[in-house]
């Protein structure tokens, strides 16, 4: 006999949308893998906040207004209720209007008849602690998956520490994308047999060398390194620079966009890099193999990560990756023919990585095969083995309840 998939109500404000088409698309990939297996069913609840005004000048919040209330992507029915952000000073009381909208967007699918079986909440705060009290409130239980900045800095914080720390006791599993994440909730007092580390995986199909022809010579002829993310103060975009600066000839590619690119641009023209340091933009996710492609390799100097999905893209298409020892860096890079992994931030002894790596550069094909042991059967049959304990084990406090009575 076939067994019945399991539905379930995937929920996170880190999830694409026609206005972001980029955001969260980690979340998407997977949750596109897991259903793919026939042994799950969803349906995505993802919260945008609500803005007035959608004019371009107004930045990430102006895309948001181009969020549906209803999406379909990848055959995945996905709505977007709109929750009040109060900017700078509301991080402590979102979760609350999270809820709200949450709540009343649930409510009406379960007036329509649907009834899922387990929310699986993505990035713990606010996302993971409204996830907590949705849980609460429908009777449905819930799984969390932490990310990276949800706890390497937002959990840093006295208030939204101690709500993630109840969230995570409160769910019935907690999965983390990278062991780091996984050692610090257990130091947080979360019950080690309650968090398994899932790492993110990476779509073969879709990240492959796609040949430098449709960028030749487009940047001149020097190597290329390329940065992709977005460009803000933990990327460290300044050692981006810095690195460049001491290799010369090294051409820069930095895709993205963020609340520093002025001040990168900015910095670019201080330090007479305005020929070698181009910024590309926001580019589609179609558009992300072609430019991996291009690069010599990838450079990612954050401060913080969880477990970077540009890095295994990049090695998916061939090219290999100088990355600083952080998050699951050190565990999807061999130092050889995945790149180089550096646990320093010092800029010298990162342009030695790199202009080590581009002297003796393994070749594509070697690179791809490296990565191609991080597809993502692993995290989807992880995930299932997960979920479906979680239902046996419901099912029998079902019957031991019905036995009682």
């Amino acid at each position: 006999m076939v067994e019945k998939p399991i539905e379930i109500l995937v929920f996170s404000t880190l999830f694409p949308h026609s206005g972001e088409p980029t955001l969260g698309i980690f979340v998407e990939n997977r949750l596109r893998k897991l259903v793919a297996s026939g042994r799950v069913n969803a349906t995505v609840v993802a919260p945008v906040p609500w803005f007035p005004f959608g004019a371009k000048f107004f930045g990430k919040y102006g895309r948001m207004t181009k969020a549906k209330k209803l999406e379909e992507r990848s055959g995945l029915k996905v709505y977007h209720p709109r929750y009040i952000v109060i900017p700078k000073v509301g991080m402590r009381i979102t979760p609350f209007f999270m809820f709200l909208a949450a709540r009343r967007c649930i409510k009406k699918l379960f007036n329509d008849g649907y009834r899922p079986e387990l929310i699986d909440a993505h990035y713990l705060y606010p996302d993971g602690v409204v996830a907590s009290k949705l849980s609460s409130e429908l009777d449905v239980p819930f799984v969390l998956t932490a990310r990276g900045s949800d706890v390497t800095e937002i959990a840093q914080i006295p208030g939204p520490r101690e709500e993630v720390c109840r969230a995570v006791d409160l769910a019935e599993h907690t999965i983390t994308v990278s062991e780091n994440l996984r050692r610090d909730l257990i130091s947080f007092g979360a019950s080690a047999p309650k968090v398994t580390t899932l790492r993110n995986g990476v779509d073969l199909s879709h990240f492959r060398d796609m040949g430098r022809t449709h960028y030749e010579n487009k940047w001149g002829d020097g190597p290329i390194m390329l940065f992709a993310g977005w460009l803000i103060p933990r990327k460290r975009l300044d050692l981006v620079l810095e690195v460049t600066v001491r290799i010369p000839g090294l051409v820069t590619l930095i895709v993205g966009d963020g609340p520093l690119l002025e001040e990168l641009k900015a910095k670019t023209i201080l330090l007479g890099l305005e020929s070698r340091v181009f910024f590309l933009g926001q580019r589609a996710p179609s558009e992300m193999p072609l430019l991996y492609s291009a690069a010599d390799l990838l450079f990612l100097a954050s401060d913080r990560e969880g477990c970077a999905n540009v890095l295994l893209e990049a090695m998916a298409c061939g090219t290999p990756v100088v990355a600083r020892a952080i998050g699951a860096a050190p565990d999807l890079i061999d130092n050889r023919d995945g790149g180089r992994v550096v646990d320093s931030e010092d800029p010298d002894d990162l342009a030695k990585a790199v202009q080590g790596l581009i002297s003796n550069l393994p070749s594509r094909q070697k690179t791809r095969a490296f990565a191609c042991q991080f597809d993502w059967t692993n995290t989807t049959n992880g995930q299932i083995k997960i979920f479906e304990a979680i239902m046996a084990t419901r099912e029998q406090r079902k019957k031991g309840d019905e036995i009682a009575q």
